[in-house]
């Protein structure tokens, strides 16, 4: 192994200590699980106290990823390494202390006090003796919805937390984690609704908290309406209303007042001064006798108890204050993406809460009341009641299956199940942030610092399997590598063109294109929003892993957090399954594995350790046994005596893909040999991964009963992401026979019929190998185990051929006019734009040797949209 693995930043360095947790890869034997590791400054002139522990292990009982901790105080260190080593004793430790009815942790800094049961989740926040948050807990507004006689009438219903469960998940030296469930009951009445999980996270020596909390929607859609959803803090407020203060981050500075502000058509001089360091932050001391004409001013003017933004569409939030309960809120100022932080405090101290991607994840807003008083509410809404109620039905009451690419007769159109993740940072401040503390502090909730290894050694450990780094050592290969590079760009543009944000849709791309109306197919049933089509997820990490670049990690990580809760069933009927592509994100009548495998996902919990990921990835180890109530392939083979009939791919590969991570995450050998029993299953087919692809199958048996040879399509086979999980699968488990099949569907998928007929004695239909460019990492694959040279050009004719290869994306634009001038590509998909880019990484990786010498040696162009 290296002697040390350097790390690195993922955007800017920190400037002020900062909490961190990250993943490293491990090849097989490098790292046994006893040995432990060190943090060190890149010059190894000094070590930094690490937590460390492992998150998946090889066959062979060494490690596969760790994590790591560490809360980091810049200026001490240039840069850091790890490596082997006794690891650095920590000076500062975060304590855990668990009673009967609470979980106290103490960061050295700050003392948080957390309820196991009861309404408040957060029972204080203390600093230096003086209490800074009163108390915290999960709110929600249902807007009961019903049809009486032909009218629709409603009413709201407050909801507030009741935690049911406390579990310490990590107790320290650096990191502590606390995981909370519980669910919202009726302020007026008996029900509860809507489970959630809240996590929190400290580390040693730091004033901050972070929190991610998860909820879960139990509710009928066209009776349970959600008005707002949020999480209340209760803030003490000490001292002269003058000395209290109120921030809330705009577009680019922040909103900085007083209830009581300085500001008096009298106030100059040493007043304005005063009222100008008040601004800031400073606290204010007046002489009775010298400043007793400037406080009777003080004391004749408004004093302001509430203030709220409301960040209603990602283009646009307002401000508004009040004086009290009965009067009109005055607007302060309208802006177009606020910042997502707000601070309330006074004399002591006071509680900063930012909440991530703000405005990408609109409705959302900030509300704070009682300012005046003795105790401050101060509400983070990550679902604002100042926007349009939620609304989670379906946008019609029939399918459109022939019309619009549908993909089931049934409806099945419910969000029964479905999850929305957000993240919180919470600052416990001994005094109001100035300007540039404020600035920091909202820079690390948005874009929280995160510590990577370089690519270069992400490739040589193996991590994720096959892949390729950039090289522009030839002109094709530049080309190429331009055009990868485009494609991310185009996305982005896409996604800030045609505003891909809200609560329910940021991280989602678009299936395919109208260019007639010049818009995404975001009405035309399942062509609308991707949800997972294709494994965008596994092109977007790829193309972080090879470059290191923050803004792809970024979008990355947005569509995991997305896909992962949004498209995926947590419990209810379709638990572990997903929907398919959809106007609507949960509408597709086809609930399947492929769309919440644990292989779109492990990336992100490698690289960072983040554990609501993981719970995803637990939830859906057993999808398998689903599909038994809702056959994959119910529209095309009856009852009989399988238990139910699934396709080698997508299906069997999500499930591969599911128990792989289970078993290399907890060597829970039960799902390695479910693996084995399916691959010895698909090893006695007559064509063993050629034959197929539709088995009965059996859960509890994982067996895989053959029903011919050439019995469905292949191309679902091997582009949602089952070769990417089959080649990892193959390093772990060392079968020569498994490779050789991969490798034999690889060269066998584009031959002639006159040459599949020499190799399946005519049995098998061309026809069947549909979308060529989708095969092209198998087909790679195919090429580079067997040597084979044919295989290998016909690879490359494949990917030179697309328009992804011939066509630079950022000049080939058209400018158009909808709603206003945009910049089009009329014959984008995403389907393929995310298939080519992972193919053409994998093909360079393995078979570039065979590349020709420009884009113009391959085939014709073969875009298509699948």
């Amino acid at each position: 192994m290296n002697s040390t693995i350097k790390l690195r930043w993922l955007h800017e360095e920190a400037t002020r200590p900062v909490g961190m947790t990250w993943g490293i890869p491990w090849r097989e034997g490098e790292l046994s699980r006893d040995e432990s590791l060190q943090l060190k400054s890149v010059n190894g002139l000094s070590t930094v106290p690490m937590q460390s522990w492992p998150t998946a292990f090889w066959p062979d009982g060494s490690v596969k990823w760790s994590a790591h901790a560490a809360a980091v105080h810049p200026g001490e260190h240039t840069g850091f390494v790890v490596g082997k080593g006794e690891r650095t004793d920590a000076i500062q430790r975060v304590l855990v202390t668990e009673t009967a009815e609470t979980i106290i942790l103490d960061t050295g800094i700050m003392i948080c006090t957390l309820g196991k049961q009861g309404d408040q989740w957060l029972r204080s926040i203390v600093r230096d003796g003086i209490e800074i948050c009163s108390g915290g807990e999960l709110i929600c507004l249902r807007e009961a919805q019903s049809v009486v006689s032909g009218v629709r009438t409603s009413r709201e219903e407050t909801f507030e937390s009741r935690i049911m469960r406390a579990e310490i998940e990590q107790d320290g030296p650096i990191r502590a984690v606390v995981k909370l469930d519980g669910r919202l009951r009726s302020t007026t009445g008996s029900r509860e609704w809507l489970p959630f999980t809240l996590r929190l996270y400290a580390y040693a020596g730091l004033e901050t908290i972070k929190l991610v909390h998860t909820f879960y929607y139990d509710g009928n859609p066209h009776e349970d309406v959600i008005k707002g959803l949020g999480i209340r803090f209760g803030v003490p407020m000490r001292g002269a209303h003058y000395n209290r203060h109120i921030r809330f981050a705009g577009d680019r500075g922040a909103f900085s007042e007083s209830p009581k502000t300085l500001h008096t058509r009298r106030t100059k001089g040493k007043y304005k001064e005063l009222f100008e360091r008040q601004t800031l932050g400073e606290m204010t001391d007046f002489d009775p006798a010298e400043d007793s004409y400037f406080l009777g001013l003080l004391d004749d003017s408004a004093t302001w108890g509430s203030f709220k933004l409301v960040q209603d569409s990602s283009e646009h939030y307002r401000i508004w204050k009040r004086t009290k309960a009965g009067c009109s809120w005055v607007k302060v100022t309208d802006g177009a993406r606020a910042g997502g932080l707000g601070y309330v405090g006074s004399e002591g101290g006071g509680l900063a809460v930012g909440l991530r991607n703000f405005w990408e994840k609109h409705p959302s807003g900030y509300e704070v009341h009682g300012t005046d008083e003795s105790n401050a509410a101060f509400t983070i809404w990550m679902w604002s009641p100042e926007g349009t109620p939620m609304d989670l039905r379906h946008y019609d009451t029939e399918t459109h299956v022939e019309s619009s690419y549908e993909g089931a007769e049934e409806l099945r159109a419910t969000p029964y199940g479905i999850a929305n993740t957000s993240e919180l940072l919470l600052y416990c401040t001994r005094e109001t942030p100035d300007p540039e503390l404020f600035a920091h502090m909202q820079e690390e909730t948005q874009k929280p610092f995160l510590l990577v290894c370089e690519p270069s050694y992400y490739h040589e450990s193996g991590a994720f399997g096959y892949w390729s780094l950039p090289d522009r050592s030839s002109t094709v290969k530049a080309q190429l590598e331009n055009r990868l590079d485009g494609i991310i760009s185009f996305y982005q543009g896409e996604v800030e063109q045609r505003k891909w944000y809200g609560f329910w849709d940021y991280g989602d791309f678009m299936h395919s294109y109208d260019p007639v109306r010049h818009v995404w197919n975001y009405d035309l049933g399942g062509c609308a929003w991707q949800n997972t089509e294709l494994a965008p997820n596994m092109w977007l990490w790829i193309m972080f892993l090879r470059t290191g670049r923050g803004d792809i990690f970024r979008m990355a990580e947005a569509m995991t957090r997305h896909t992962s809760e949004v498209d995926l069933y947590h419990f209810g009927e379709y638990a572990g399954l997903g929907s398919r592509h959809n106007v609507v994100h949960w509408g597709c009548g086809c609930k399947e594995a492929r769309i919440g495998m644990a292989g779109l996902h492990r990336y992100f919990y490698y690289l960072t350790a983040d554990e609501r990921i993981g719970d995803v990835m637990d939830e859906v180890r057993d999808s398998d046994y689903t599909t038994v109530n809702l056959d994959p392939m119910r529209a095309y083979f009856p009852k009989d005596e399988h238990s139910t009939h699934i396709r080698v791919g997508p299906d069997w590969a999500a499930f591969s893909s599911n128990w792989m991570t289970r078993w290399e995450r907890y060597e829970d050998t039960k799902y390695r040999d479910k693996i084995l029993v399916g691959i010895d299953c698909i090893k006695e087919a007559n064509y063993r991964l050629i034959s197929g692809p539709t088995y009965g199958y059996d859960p509890k048996t994982g067996l895989l009963t053959p029903l011919g040879d050439d019995n469905w399509g292949r191309h679902l086979a091997i582009c949602m992401g089952g070769p990417q999980v089959w080649f990892e699968l193959a390093g772990m488990l060392k079968d020569p026979e498994w490779e050789d099949m991969m490798a034999d569907l690889g060269v066998y998928y584009n031959q002639t019929q006159e040459e599949k007929d020499k190799m399946t004695h005519g049995q098998i239909s061309t026809k069947h190998f549909e979308h060529p460019v989708l095969s092209a990492a198998i087909t790679a694959y195919g090429a580079y185990y067997k040597q084979d040279d044919e295989t290998a050009r016909m690879c490359w004719s494949i990917l030179l051929g697309s328009a992804f290869a011939k066509v630079d994306l950022q000049e080939k634009v058209s400018n158009v006019t909808h709603v206003d001038t945009l910049r089009e590509i009329d014959w984008m998909n995403t389907n393929e734009a995310a298939q080519w880019s992972l193919n053409t990484i994998i093909a360079l990786e393995l078979i570039s040797e065979w590349l020709p010498e420009s884009v113009n040696e391959g085939g014709e162009n073969n875009a298509e949209s699948d």
